[in-house]
């Protein structure tokens, strides 16, 4: 069956960099969009990140410039290249594929979640 499995997370400080990645099983994604959210507790998932399958990319306002997305179809993975965190990015993060070509924003247009990672950021 389908897996998506992120790994990268943990406690970084302000200002710090982490890279997240998402590695797909059971079937290949190198024609699929794939995107990247994050939940916060007492908050609602939100997106940050999608690719789609000629790696046209598309950010949410609160990442752009700080966040890059990327993929290598060879792995059937995506990353997740996150730099000058702040604390107000500590969530759970999750990795998501679509049965489709072209990404979305909504969390209803992907079909495969991971199982998240977290991510704590320190002041």
């Amino acid at each position: 069956q389908v897996q998506l499995v992120e790994s990268g997370g943990g406690l970084v400080q302000a200002g710090g960099s982490l890279r997240l990645s998402c590695a797909a099983s059971g079937r290949t994604f190198s024609r699929n969009a794939m995107g990247w959210f994050r939940q916060a507790p007492g908050k609602e998932r939100e997106f940050l990140a999608a690719i789609d399958w000629v790696s046209s990319t598309n950010y949410a306002d609160s990442v752009k410039g700080r966040f890059t997305i990327s993929r290598d179809n060879a792995k059937n993975t995506v990353y997740l290249q996150m730099s000058t965190l702040k604390p107000e990015d500590t969530a759970v993060y999750y990795c998501a594929a679509a049965d489709r070509r072209y990404y979305g924003t909504r969390a209803y247009e992907y079909d495969y979640w991971g199982q998240g990672t977290q991510v704590t950021v320190s002041s």
